[in-house]
Formats: structure tokens, C-alpha cells, sequence
């Protein structure tokens, strides 16, 4: 159950990212919509990430925060090519693999 909590919290993680970038590209009344979606997100997401380290089956933290933040930083890139049609690179790709490679082999030699 912790898992499915923090893997939810790294999608709201990107959920945050997301609404600061659309944030910026808007003005008024729409501007004020995303911001409240980025507070609501970074509320959940964070609430989420407390949740799965505590409990019968806690997630140590550093294992925790390190599988969140993944989540949301390859969310976030997969978000930023797809709506905000930023470049998809060689390079861009190769350390987006070696972050997902890090945080599987962080979750390996974990105890």
C-alpha cells in the first residue's frame, strides 16, 4: 500500500510541476487557477509521501524521497515534451534512462 501512495505522490509531484509551467504562460484569472492547482498538487503530493513513510511498511526516506522525485522529474519531462513540446535529445533522453536505472538499482541494494 505504501508503494501505490508514493508512486501517486509522484504524480501529483508532476501535477505541481506541470501547473507552475502553465503558470507562467498565463495571466489573470487563469493564472490564478494554476497556481491554486499547484498548491492542491504540492499539498497531496507531499501528504502522499509522508504516508508511505510511515506505517507498518514504512519506506525509509531516503529510498522514499528518491523514488518520488524520480517520479516526478520523468512525469514532468514526459509532461514538458507532450504540452509544452520542449525538445526530445539524445542527451535529455540518456540521463532521463540513468535516472530511472539509479532509482532501480537504489530500490536493488536496499535492504
Amino acid at each position: 500500500m505504501n508503494w501505490l501512495l508514493l508512486i501517486i505522490g509522484g504524480f501529483f509531484e508532476t501535477g505541481f510541476a506541470i501547473s507552475l509551467g502553465k503558470a507562467q504562460h498565463t495571466s489573470g484569472k487563469q493564472m490564478g487557477l494554476w497556481l491554486a492547482s499547484f498548491g492542491v498538487c504540492v499539498a497531496i503530493s507531499m501528504f502522499l509521501l509522508f504516508k508511505a513513510m510511515g506505517g507498518e511498511k514504512a519506506i525509509p526516506v531516503g529510498t522514499a524521497y528518491a523514488v518520488w522525485g524520480a517520479i516526478g522529474a520523468i512525469g514532468t519531462v514526459v509532461a514538458g515534451v507532450v504540452l509544452f513540446h520542449e525538445p526530445v535529445t539524445f542527451w535529455r533522453m540518456f540521463f532521463l534512462s540513468s535516472l530511472i536505472l539509479s532509482v532501480i538499482g537504489l530500490q536493488v541494494v536496499s535492504t
